[in-house]
């Protein structure tokens, strides 16, 4: 199986849910729309911004098929299947692959400390139960208490032709360079943090995922095509707009500032699931007349 490596912004979507806390799949496809529309290269569902550890396994299928469905093969989509169990990875790489998902990301198993062979035997385990499913693989040791340090990727990526990419959010960008030469050149790499963006790109780096792309497109976007096309000057000013973006939002409520700014957009993604909790009315509005005061594009999305 041939995979064609993705350039640009790959958003990790939100999870949209009802103010119960119940997922709300009806409102993936309007967010799906919206985020296509401003010219993202793809879709990532369910990884730490789509709050996937946070789901049951028949939840995160759920997404994951209406994902797949509203985009309807605009762009690609790469599902976030990873899972503290390799069964359960397993069991939702499968997934991914029956209901036609481009390809998968799976993070380490989280909670406990894994060595480095326990780690390539758990990705091995799921490449060969689930053959011919492109899989990138997502160091977040941040999330995940486990490193993949560039051994494992070079293990991997040598001996299994499926693992065709590496999503680093460790801050660390060496591994994401020195695993470009990986395949022949064609090894798909994304960079995690949104502050390393530039930094990431101008290195030579395929893509950028970027949580802050659900609710600000309109810099990310531009961000990406500035850096990669020589406007440096231009991408410095994308970068430095979207570091004072998630200035704006980096409280212990990150991820339920940013659904609360899409509510605002008019994608009704809800609140987050507990124990997350959901920010006050006045820490919201602070967020909003700050990112007004930006310059930052509140328009009603859709």
């Amino acid at each position: 199986m041939t995979y064609q490596p993705i350039h640009g912004v790959i958003v990790p979507t939100v999870t949209p849910m009802t103010d119960d806390g119940a997922i709300n799949p009806d409102v993936i496809k309007p967010l799906a729309d919206y985020l296509i529309a401003k010219d993202v290269a793809g879709l990532f569902p369910l990884g730490t911004t789509g709050e996937g550890p946070l789901l049951t396994t028949d939840e995160r299928k759920t997404i994951a098929e209406a994902t797949v469905k509203a985009v309807d093969g605009r762009v690609p989509v790469i599902i976030h299947t990873g899972a503290i169990t390799t069964a359960e990875t397993i069991d939702l790489t499968a997934h991914a692959k029956s209901i036609g998902a481009d390809a998968v990301a799976v993070v380490a198993p989280y909670y406990f400390t894994h060595s480095d062979a326990a780690l390539v035997t758990h990705f091995g385990a799921v490449l060969n139960a689930v053959p011919d499913m492109p899989m990138y693989l997502y160091n977040f040791p941040g999330v995940s208490n486990n490193t993949l340090s560039l051994d494992i990727v070079t293990r991997l990526a040598k001996q299994y032709e499926m693992v065709v990419g590496l999503k680093d959010s460790s801050g660390d960008l060496q591994t994401l360079f020195a695993a470009k030469r990986f395949h022949d050149g064609a090894f798909n790499t994304a960079v995690g943090p949104d502050e390393l963006i530039l930094a990431a790109l101008s290195m030579g780096v395929n893509a950028s995922v970027s949580g802050h792309a659900n609710l600000v497109p309109e810099i990310v976007v531009p961000l990406y095509n500035a850096a990669t096309s020589g406007q440096l000057e231009e991408a410095q000013v994308f970068q430095r707009k979207l570091n004072q973006v998630r200035e704006v939002l980096a409280t212990d409520v990150w991820l339920t500032m940013m659904k609360a700014v899409l509510n605002q957009r008019g994608i009704p993604v809800g609140p987050v699931r507990r124990p997350l909790v959901s920010p006050s009315d006045d820490m919201v509005q602070t967020a909003l007349r700050q990112l007004t005061a930006l310059r930052v594009s509140l328009d009603k999305a859709n």
